[in-house]
């Protein structure tokens, strides 16, 4: 029978194409597939924490780390990880448009950090908005986005990374809709969030 998801209010449902790229076919749960992702996901996280070379501007800010970063966050998982969609969603970029919407994102960030646009958090949740808006890959984009935005802020701007809500009650409530007023051109529910 194989995998069977559902997914929450505010996930991007996997094609069965998609779906196929599982890499452990052992997993049969949604739980277990969770928690394979999570491990994955913590391996990532101390990748970009202990890694020797430092991260730059220029590295962070690439097509290339952006694609590094999923494919480590769950290449162990997803044989599709580190690539772009292949199908449209019910939202994010059309798919031949993300290599296009993701340069003119790095090009952003790189006018902002420059120009001093804006302050050090508000550059790091504005790009974690906008490429989570493009929606890069078949899944994994709004915990790639978090993950691309703490490491704009320590790694390119020195300063701790961010709670993500991990003192408010109803985590995922109050990020979606703070994800809805920033689309809605309202980034402070969204700062104020990655801040509690």
């Amino acid at each position: 029978m194989g995998l069977v998801l559902t997914f929450e209010y505010g996930q991007t449902p996997l094609d069965d194409d998609e779906k196929d790229g599982l890499l452990i076919h052992s997993v049969d749960t949604k739980g277990a597939l969770d928690e394979l992702e999570q491990r994955n996901i913590e391996e990532a996280i101390k990748w970009t924490l202990y890694r020797r070379k430092a991260f730059g501007a220029d590295e962070v800010l690439s097509e290339d780390f952006i694609v590094l970063l999923h494919r480590k966050m769950l290449g162990n998982v997803w044989q599709w990880a580190g690539t772009y969609r292949k199908t449209n969603k019910n939202l994010g970029a059309d798919k031949y448009q993300i290599s296009v919407e993701l340069k003119t994102l790095l090009d952003d960030c790189k006018y902002w950090i420059a120009n001093n646009t804006f302050g050090a958090e508000e550059i790091a949740i504005r790009f974690k908005h906008r490429i989570v808006s493009i929606h890069c890959f078949a899944n994994g984009n709004g915990r790639h986005s978090r993950l691309i935005a703490d490491v704009i802020i320590e790694k390119i701007f020195k300063k701790e990374v961010f709670s993500w809500g991990s003192n408010t009650g109803q985590a995922r409530t109050v990020y979606l809709r703070a994800l809805h007023a920033a689309d809605r051109g309202d980034i402070n529910p969204l700062l104020h969030f990655a801040r509690s």
